[in-house]
């Protein structure tokens, strides 16, 4: 890296749905955050990073901002507020409509007392006609002055080479925090507990997934000549009705939950795994603060 090298803290915030962990896979090129077309699909912040001869961009990607219904709610809701802060630049993430709802308003408001520069970053604008995105960046712009503003279609790569170059034009100099060859902060067991949830997700019906928590009981690589990873994993939910429904008849719904978390397990793990699925119920855990805690929704320091 050159003396010129710029490095800094990018966080992503909007509201649910809007494409936030698509686009920040897209952006570093590898799958890291699970999406969904389900909101509450992204819980913690979650740390990726991207590094070319520019230097080096540390993404944050974080829960959609809604008003909170119960404690994990409230826990999503803080770690968004609590990204906005101690970061170099904000990238603000809506689709590609002139209409700003209540959810909107509360994300702007909170984005006029930020000290970072903000990136009105208009995704999805593949959906829309040409034209039809204009309007939407003069709606946006008469609720708050934006640093840049960059559309993008996060799903098919459009502009997405330009967003980086925005985001390093505001970034300062400065030293690289991680290695050149690092793409995320996460240890493997807590990428192989959203891969196995991002599974459910899609199999599973609307009530469902918003009570589910993975937590993974055994992650341990052995080697008998080739490389198998093992496996556990405890899909909790809060109702023994909800139970049965994960589990399927004759444990259909669970076979195809694990074979498909399998599949991508194996590619992202480039190993072969044994995978155990368990079903549990642990009743309204999502207003019980020590089972958010044991699940690993604490704040960060």
């Amino acid at each position: 890296m050159s003396e010129n090298t710029k490095s800094g803290f990018v966080t992503f915030i909007g509201r649910p749905n809007v494409g936030k962990s698509t686009l920040m896979n897209r952006l570093i090129g590898q799958k890291i955050a699970i999406t969904s077309n389900k909101p509450q699909t992204t819980r913690n912040r979650i740390r990726t990073v991207f590094t070319d001869d520019r230097g080096q961009i540390v993404f944050l990607d974080t829960p959609g901002m809604n008003k909170p219904k119960n404690k994990l709610g409230k826990f999503m809701r803080d770690e968004a507020g609590s990204a906005l802060k101690d970061v170099d630049v904000i990238c603000y993430l809506v689709e590609p409509k002139t209409f700003i709802g209540e959810n909107e308003e509360d994300i702007i408001s909170a984005l006029k007392g930020a000290s970072a520069p903000v990136i009105l970053v208009i995704n999805k604008i593949d959906t829309v006609k040409k034209e039809d995105i204009l309007p939407v960046i003069d709606a946006f712009k008469s609720r708050l002055e934006f640093a840049d503003i960059v559309p993008v279609s996060a799903g098919r790569g459009t502009n997405t080479d330009e967003l980086i170059s925005v985001i390093f034009s505001h970034l300062p100099g400065g030293p690289l925090y991680y290695d050149e060859d690092t793409v995320t902060d996460q240890p493997l067991k807590v990428i192989a507990a959203e891969i196995i949830r991002e599974k459910a997700l899609h199999a599973l019906s609307e009530e469902i997934p918003h009570g589910i928590a993975v937590v993974i009981e055994k992650f341990k690589e052995r080697d008998t000549g080739k490389p198998i990873t093992d496996i556990e994993a405890v899909i909790y939910c809060e109702r023994d009705s909800h139970k049965g429904i994960i589990i399927g008849k004759q444990g259909a719904m669970l076979k195809k939950i694990g074979s498909n978390a399998r599949y991508e397990l194996e590619r992202e793990l480039d190993t072969k795994v044994n995978l155990q699925l368990f079903v549990k119920v642990n009743k309204d855990w999502r207003d019980n603060a020590l089972s958010l805690k044991n699940f690993g929704f604490t704040p960060e320091s």
